[in-house]
């Protein structure tokens, strides 16, 4: 369970990181 939610977290900042840099 631990690694999904790390997994999930990366995707999450990453689609963060992707959206303020195309803003």
């Amino acid at each position: 369970m631990l690694r999904k939610v790390l997994v999930a977290n990366r995707g999450e900042i990453a689609v963060r990181i992707i959206r303020a840099a195309q803003d």
